[in-house]
């Protein structure tokens, strides 16, 4: 029913969400004619932003502009190299006469679409060829198509590093670090051509033990059967994938925004007066991150379960007691490619320690292969995106890359 009860709400609010749409449209076209009174330019942005701030469950356009690369500007074009029914391999390419690191960024599948990592790509096209994991939404996939876990998403990653080839390197952010340490594990230990040379972990919980958040506490707060029991819904018959479990995005953003609910609120109302005072340019960056903010994914329920339950309840990986599909997962298999963490001094979401802990479970990786980065001043997203990350997180990883490109 919680599915059925979120979808309602929505189809309720989606007309209003677009006669308001079409309201601010006017009133703007009214006051260019003839500028109003202070009244009814706040009634413009109030209708304004509340049709905007309406729930999506379709992927934006990643839409990257061109990228400089040396000392020209080089056109991107996407284009999707493999695929199955959960994912596809998206490849940003570029037409330029050098040969660049090949570099596959796994995206969270946390809710939000890859997109969220548009930021991420974009920096790192400008010294990379570049690769992501674009998972699809779980409501979309045909329920005879299987399951889609834990095991199934290290899986994706190992067969999407062989389809870019050897000497790849590979990029986490945030959630899939655990899966990208597995899957590097045991490509190691099967001694798989197409292991990346590099590993870069940002923002993961590799051992949430390490200084907890209250979004770790929160996973343990509950036995795994209420999880099941209250989070998870069927997709309704309206969907490609009716009848699958899944973990609603929907139910996934409102827990995002509770957490920082004064955040979110404050944003729209400055965003009400950024309208009504004609600060077009603040306007547009308030539509930007929040058409992205709430573009939401369902998640495979078995995925979600799996999650909580492995990385946050019984902290499997740092207690060595990981498997993939029924064998040992072994970091110390990993001796040939280099490992970076990185940590955002300010995360609520990642605590400090986190991500680090990785370069100990990687314990026959040289000294020198092992690095890590604590960004002072900037909370998780800013390990990522924004200025921080393209200024000074962005040439540390630019480096490490490079050091070990061969």
């Amino acid at each position: 029913m919680i599915y059925q009860m979120l979808q309602a709400g929505q189809d309720v609010l989606s007309p209003m969400r677009l006669l308001a749409r079409g309201m601010g449209g006017i009133l703007s076209r009214v006051d260019q004619a003839h500028p109003a009174f202070e009244g009814l330019r706040l009634l413009r942005g109030a209708m304004e932003t509340f049709g905007h701030a309406g729930i999506a469950g379709r992927r934006p356009a990643f839409d990257i502009g061109p990228v400089r690369v040396g000392n020209r500007l080089v056109e991107v074009e996407e284009e999707v190299v493999a695929a199955t029914p959960f994912a596809s391999l998206l490849h940003f390419r570029k037409d330029v006469d050098v040969t660049l690191p090949r570099v596959l960024v796994v995206a969270p599948m946390s809710g939000h679409f890859a997109t969220l990592l548009r930021g991420t790509v974009q920096v790192l096209l400008q010294d990379h060829d570049v690769y992501i994991t674009d998972w699809h939404n779980a409501r979309d996939v045909p329920l005879d198509e299987g399951r889609f876990g834990l095991d199934e998403f290290v899986a994706h990653i190992i067969r999407f590093m062989e389809a870019i080839g050897p000497g790849g390197h590979v990029l986490a952010v945030c959630q899939p670090v655990v899966a990208v340490l597995t899957a590097v594990a045991v490509m190691a230990e099967d001694h798989n051509r197409a292991s990346p040379r590099s590993m870069t972990l940002m923002a993961g919980p590799i051992d949430t033990r390490q200084h907890p958040t209250k979004v770790n506490e929160l996973a343990n707060t509950r036995p795994i059967e209420w999880f099941e029991k209250t989070l998870i819904a069927r997709v309704p018959f309206r969907y490609r994938g009716a009848g699958r479990r899944v973990y609603p995005g929907a139910l996934q953003l409102s827990a995002f925004m509770a957490m920082n609910l004064d955040r979110h609120v404050k944003a729209h109302q400055d965003q009400l007066w950024n309208i009504a005072d004609g600060q077009v340019a603040k306007a547009a960056m308030h539509r930007r991150f929040y058409d992205e903010y709430f573009a939401v994914m369902d998640l495979p329920a078995e995925f979600y379960l799996e999650t909580v339950r492995t990385v946050f309840q019984e902290h499997a990986l740092p207690r060595g007691t990981l498997t993939w599909r029924g064998r040992p997962v072994r970091p110390e298999a990993i001796r040939r490619t280099a490992v970076m963490t990185v940590e955002g001094e300010r995360d609520d979401i990642c605590g400090i320690g986190q991500t680090m802990a990785a370069l100990d479970l990687c314990r026959s990786v040289p000294v020198t292969m092992r690095r890590h980065h604590l960004q002072t001043g900037v909370g998780h997203y800013g390990v990522f995106s924004g200025r921080r990350y393209a200024q000074a997180i962005y040439p540390r990883v630019r480096e490490m890359i490079q050091a070990h490109q061969g």
